[in-house]
């Protein structure tokens, strides 16, 4: 009788079903916490990263791209296309999917969607440097462009930074009803900016704050 595969032979697939179902189960401002808390951590060892640009294949239909790093320890790869004829065919113009694998043995030890998880980790990035680099005491945003990814940005700004208003602006006022709809109830009040009038009262100061005003609102 042959001998049973090891271990390390079986990996792990997240698919987009179970990723949604852990984002559900953790929460969607829990998950992006925990992401940014993550994020930081690995700015603040970014030197220990061996970094290699991005690998990109063109096509007159879009662009596929590799994104690898590893920390010596660990290796992963995003896989991401970008593709804006999807949309005319119903389809969506981004996906993803990612590995994680040891870097003693070569092995894979996980494999994930990664277009949702893609769509928490820019806004939990985002987030992260807002909350350095906005007033301390902001509490009300601009989402200019209100395409999928400005969800994600409003709930992270919410649960990171305490931003408790959020006017929406975008060349297509179906957009911007649209997330003003999905938004409805998660913590924030969203409504269209004035077309006739400026979408914020001023800009988000683009200077440092001091780490004492970093700290998440309570």
């Amino acid at each position: 009788m042959p001998a049973p595969p090891s271990a390390k032979a079986l990996v792990p697939f997240v698919s987009v079903e179970n990723m949604m179902r852990l984002v559900r189960h953790v929460g969607v401002e829990a998950m992006l916490i925990e992401l940014e808390e993550a994020i930081e951590a690995d700015f603040a060892r970014w030197d220990r990263f061996e970094k290699t640009p991005r690998i990109a294949a063109h096509s007159p239909d879009g662009v596929i791209e590799l994104m690898p790093i590893s920390d010596g320890e660990l290796y992963s790869f995003k896989y991401v296309n970008g593709h804006p004829k999807n949309a005319a065919g119903g389809l969506q113009t981004v996906t993803a999917i990612g590995l994680l694998a040891e870097v003693k043995t070569g092995y894979p030890l996980l494999l994930a969607e990664m277009t949702l998880l893609t769509a928490l980790r820019t806004a939990a990035t985002s987030a992260l440097a807002a909350r350095y680099l906005k007033p301390e005491r902001a509490r009300t945003m601009a989402l200019i462009g209100n395409g999928a990814q400005a969800e994600f940005q409003a709930l992270a700004m919410h649960a990171i930074c305490g931003i408790k208003t959020v006017r929406l602006y975008d060349v297509d006022s179906h957009a911007t009803e649209k997330v003003c709809r999905n938004l409805h109830g998660m913590g924030s009040d969203s409504s269209p900016a004035p077309r006739r009038k400026r979408s914020s009262k001023g800009p988000i100061s683009s200077r440092p704050q001091p780490p004492t005003s970093a700290r998440r609102p309570s």
